[in-house]
């Protein structure tokens, strides 16, 4: 059986040779017993909190009522070197929830986190729209990061030097290699295929896997990553300090962020991008595909100038600037893009726009808290909880991102061990997103290495969704199977050259996501019809 490198140090219980010895658990009641026998492995350092047999049953998945498949499967939880914390309401140490299903299809599925980790999510593999990964028999692993807070946004575990390194990676390095030891006893064989899926935290973690694990994983499917999260964070307090700096004053002189922009404004500038760039991909739909042809400039909707002030809600000089450097990402004193840019797409008039970078009359925009803490506490080091975030200057102070950078962003291009194994990546975004920037991504994907001699990526495609905002929602189709994509890919040798999509924002309507740089066209027919578009 060889030597067991697992956080339980080797203790090998009577229970795990036990289940060393399935090379197929037959049925459901054998099954439900070597899931209780995993109880038994419970260490001081591998502190087991749940090992329990799951019937078959639906569970809730979102609004609306919907709900998701459970097949019967043994769940387990368990927490990796416990420690004493000092924060109040932080617990440390790597917490693990790993689902193995009855029928098992040879394949393990690490679904990632969010925010800044700190809660074990369920473990389902949720894919919107579709069946999830453990309904599909995928064996489905998730972590806490390395600890437990207050809320997914609560950044206070990051003056911890473990607990940060935990968040960065270590967490999904230990996960991984848990939940494969775990798999190959409880089953009798390691897994066929092992993949990585996740959005936001869990896109970040992604990219890792294929950059810091290579040998780990066939395949990985990183959406909407926060991949160079202290650049994030810092481009954050750059539209916070654009907001303050346009926003009018109440009569004490503080500025009022959730007055910089109207609703009426921002819709009118989501129209006009609309009216100016929806029909150059030869339909107008409702979604910008062809985004890097458009040349929207708010200056259009300028108060005065021709096309603003008459049918539709103008921009003062000072919103329309605010907008351009909001868009244009942060830049140093020299004009220096230090983070990149994003299109103007329909989802400024989005209410997760809003709350992002304006808040509302009775709450901050979450620039001010979750951006604010986060470049404070986990970005900076040291820490520094006092920092006043709108004197952040954006030439000396960059210098004290550099050591968080360093342990956490996936921002490394070379990849060769794991493309040369046969590794395969799907990255996705939404044009939209709230967040994080368009351009910085592309940026990323345009330096990869290694490439194929015909330009496109022969291991590792990005798809750009026209309207989506932060890991879904918005004015997009936003409903799509990136892990039936990447089991082809990888499996089949099937390289995704479209993904079809469709979404609640457009009912009765299909779309093509196309790998960039290409964008889906009309060719004519049913506009409804996926069919009756190209990716060129």
């Amino acid at each position: 059986m060889g030597v067991m490198k697992t956080g339980f140090g080797g203790a090998f219980t009577a229970a795990m040779v036990l289940l060393a010895s399935f090379h197929a658990l037959a049925d459901e009641a054998e099954s439900r017993k070597a899931c209780e026998s995993l109880a038994s492995l419970s260490t001081q350092s591998f502190r087991v909190d749940n090992s329990e047999w799951v019937a078959a049953s639906r569970v809730p998945a979102g609004p609306g009522g919907e709900t998701t498949e459970l097949p019967s499967h043994c769940l387990f939880r368990v927490v990796i070197d416990p420690r004493p914390s000092s924060i109040e309401g932080v617990s440390f140490g790597t917490g693990i929830e790993l689902r193995l299903p009855l029928d098992w299809n040879g394949r393990l599925l690490f679904q990632g986190g969010g925010g800044l980790n700190g809660s074990l999510n369920p473990a389902y593999g949720s894919v919107s729209g579709f069946p999830s990964a453990l309904a599909r028999g995928f064996a489905v692993v998730s972590t806490d990061g390395g600890h437990r807070g207050r809320s997914v946004v609560d950044s206070s575990f990051a003056v911890d030097q473990q607990a940060k390194l935990d968040f960065a990676y270590q967490a999904v390095q230990r996960t991984t290699r848990e939940a494969k030891s775990l798999i190959s006893r409880y089953y009798g064989r390691k897994p066929d295929y092992s993949y990585f899926m996740g959005c936001s935290t869990g896109g970040r973690e992604a990219m890792l896997a294929a950059q810091r694990l290579p040998l780990e994983f066939d395949g990985v499917v990183a959406g909407n990553a926060s991949f160079n999260l202290t650049r994030v964070a810092m481009n954050q307090i750059w539209s916070l300090q654009t907001v303050m700096r346009i926003a009018p004053k109440d009569a004490a002189g503080k500025p009022l962020p959730a007055e910089a922009f109207t609703d009426a404004q921002l819709k009118a500038v989501s129209a006009a991008v609309l009216k100016e760039c929806d029909g150059l991909d030869g339909l107008e739909d409702g979604m910008i595909n062809d985004f890097k042809s458009c040349r929207f400039d708010p200056a259009s909707l300028k108060c005065g100038s021709d096309g603003g002030g008459a049918s539709e809600p103008c921009l003062s000089a000072q919103q329309v600037e605010g907008l351009k450097d909001i868009f244009g990402g942060a830049r140093n004193p020299r004009g220096e893009s230090l983070y990149g840019s994003t299109p103007f797409d329909t989802g400024i008039a989005q209410p997760a726009w809003r709350q992002m970078h304006l808040g509302t009359a009775t709450s901050a925009p979450a620039n001010a808290s979750l951006g604010r803490d986060t470049l404070r506490l986990f970005s900076m080091t040291p820490s520094n909880p006092d920092f006043d975030v709108l004197r952040f200057d954006f030439d000396r102070d960059m210098d004290k991102l550099a050591e968080t950078a360093a342990i956490n962003d996936a921002v490394a291009t070379l990849h060769t061990t794991f493309a040369g194994r046969g590794g395969k990546m799907i990255i996705y975004h939404g044009l939209s997103d709230q967040a994080m920037w368009t351009g910085a991504l592309t940026q990323w994907y345009e330096r990869l290495t290694p490439r194929d001699s015909q330009g496109p990526q022969s291991w590792a495609r990005l798809f750009l969704v026209p309207g989506m905002t932060h890991c879904g929602g918005g004015q997009s189709t936003d409903q799509f199977d990136m892990l039936a994509a990447i089991q082809q890919w990888v499996e089949k040798g099937q390289a995704p050259d479209r993904v079809i999509a469709s979404g609640r924002a457009f009912p009765g309507k299909t779309r093509p996501l196309c790998p960039y740089p290409k964008v889906a066209r009309f060719d004519g027919g049913n506009a409804d019809d996926e069919k009756s578009f190209s990716c060129r």
